[in-house]
């Protein structure tokens, strides 16, 4: 593993609605930042048997083995990117206080669209490489509700930002992968820059 990197480390939070592109944006700065870990907790899910048929169940778990692990990364003196839809404050401040408890710095960003577009692009995504996985995730948000559930998602994103004055918004646009990639890069590296949102 290379050294780790000048400062304090980052707990970067990336949030926003299900099929915006945060994992993809996750793996994608960890590509190109050696050392930096991409904790996905869906990924960590998986690992938790039953989890298809327990999906709410062990999602609560692999986020208490998510935050374990961001402890453990953060405190080696490296950064975590962490891509997860989180529309409760307390969850949200949960992942903030180990950032805070491990000496890290945290930081927290949001790809966003408006809710029409969110819902479209969940329910039409799923390339040749995560079709399987989306798929299965799909049949569970069928099951919570489908777009109700994706609806209410959204809604409690938008009224957790309200109460996060901090976090830096993104717009993230269909088919523009590289465009979000570099603002949340600027972002990151500066976080006073003017974003549009």
């Amino acid at each position: 593993m290379p050294p780790p990197p000048a400062g304090p480390p980052r707990l970067i939070h990336l949030n926003g609605p299900p099929g915006i592109g945060k994992s993809t944006i996750a793996r994608l700065y960890a590509d190109r930042h050696p050392g930096v870990l991409s904790l996905d907790i869906d990924q960590v899910r998986r690992l938790i048997g039953g989890w298809r048929e327990r999906f709410s169940e062990t999602g609560a778990l692999a986020r208490t083995l998510a935050v374990g692990m961001a402890d453990a990364h953060l405190r080696s003196g490296h950064d975590v990117v962490l891509p997860q839809y989180l529309g409760r404050l307390s969850e949200i401040e949960r992942f903030e206080t180990i950032a805070h408890d491990s000496g890290a710095v945290f930081r927290e960003i949001v790809l966003h669209d408006n809710k029409e577009q969110s819902i479209r692009r969940f329910t039409q995504r799923g390339g040749a490489m995560e079709s399987g996985w989306h798929r299965e995730v799909q049949e569970q948000v069928d099951r919570a509700g489908g777009v109700s559930a994706l609806s209410a998602m959204h809604d409690h994103l938008t009224e957790a930002l309200r109460r996060r004055p901090a976090a830096i918004v993104i717009a993230s646009h269909e088919g523009r992968l590289a465009e979000t990639y570099e603002a949340v890069t600027a972002a990151l590296a500066d976080p006073h820059l003017e974003l549009p949102v």
